[in-house]
């Protein structure tokens, strides 16, 4: 399968394993890049830049395929030191920058200068335009049904694809509700030339969660997600637990609720830990709207392969169903004139 997403990348197959908070690490990443995807490692994962040179390390001894990174730049009063994570990137050679968050200018055209293809995750399509016009590789585009934040215009990727497809000259990838063949062979119909999975490879074997967690997202069902942070315009979709069900009654609570009163609930280190220990119900799980197409735990290998067959198999099916076009005879163009 070529597109203009594979000869950017250097990659067999048009399938992208995003940026996860704490799950983005060098196994997981490995194995995507080794089915013929492009796995991410995700800088903010690693406590320090020195930490993510490690980690880069780590993974350069599994595979030998290209993988990127992924640098999520966040407003926040003490800020993580974005940059040195993308200077560490850099002296470590990695070819791909995968930005998300706020404004990536700065990031963009450094990376740029380096030699780096640049991929910016967006959830709207005046974000991805401005993203093109800093000069962003490709735009890979966040719809509605998507795990983590799909922003607050709530378009799912049926429309916002396409959308975006039209007004972009840059690739557009698809992400958010995608898990199988078929969302990859819809996502190229709709004009998209690759797709974003993060969900999908979480509950695969070569993740490194927690066998719990992944049977949770097996276990679930397209219903199974909640909105959190819909009262405080910071949205974030999460798999239906205890601690997601919690934040979002609060947040209904009359007179509303500020965020000092669900940090304790929704903290990063409590997330990572219910990941780490398969305590499901004790942090938040970010998890989309795809968990109800996941029924099994695949290698990334068998994953792939399958989307990747699957997709073909569905694009000829709907090739097939194509009535021949007969052109006019004689007497109807008369009959017309």
């Amino acid at each position: 399968m070529k597109t203009r997403i594979t000869e950017l990348l250097g990659i067999r197959y048009p399938i992208i394993q995003g940026g996860m908070m704490w799950v983005g690490r060098a196994e997981l990443v490995a194995a995507v890049s080794n089915a013929g995807g492009l796995g991410i490692l995700t800088a903010l994962t690693q406590p320090t830049p020195e930490a993510l040179v490690e980690e880069i390390e780590r993974c350069r001894a599994l595979t030998d395929q290209p993988f990127g990174v992924n640098l999520t730049i966040l407003p926040s009063i003490s800020p993580p030191p974005y940059e040195a994570y993308l200077d560490a990137a850099i002296a470590a050679g990695v070819p791909v920058l995968e930005t998300a968050g706020s404004n990536p200018q700065a990031f963009i055209a450094k990376a740029k200068v380096a030699g780096m293809k640049v991929i910016h995750k967006c959830v709207a399509v005046r974000h991805a335009l401005s993203a093109e016009r800093h000069g962003a590789d490709a735009v890979s585009i966040d719809g509605f049904e998507c795990a983590g934040h799909p922003g607050e215009d709530d378009v799912p990727g049926l429309v916002l694809i396409p959308a975006a497809a039209r007004r972009l000259s840059i690739p557009v990838i698809a992400s958010g509700g995608i898990a199988d063949g078929r969302g990859l062979a819809a996502a190229l119909v709709l004009g998209a030339e690759g797709v974003n999975m993060g969900t999908r490879f979480c509950a695969t074997l070569e993740a490194p969660i927690h066998e719990a967690i992944k049977q949770a997202l097996v276990t679930a069902d397209e219903r199974d997600t909640r909105l959190i942070f819909r009262s405080l315009r910071n949205t974030a979709r999460v798999l239906r637990n205890a601690i997601s069900e919690e934040v979002v009654a609060l947040e209904r609570r009359a007179g509303g609720v500020e965020f000092e009163e669900l940090r304790p609930l929704v903290a990063g280190t409590r997330g990572r830990a219910a990941l780490e220990a398969g305590s499901v119900d004790d942090g938040i799980v970010t998890a989309g709207q795809c968990i109800g197409l996941i029924d099994d735990i695949p290698s990334c290998a068998e994953l792939i392969e399958r989307i990747i067959a699957e997709a073909g198999e569905q694009l000829r099916r709907a090739t097939s169903r194509l009535a021949p076009h007969e052109p006019a005879s004689k007497n109807q163009e008369q009959g017309r004139d």
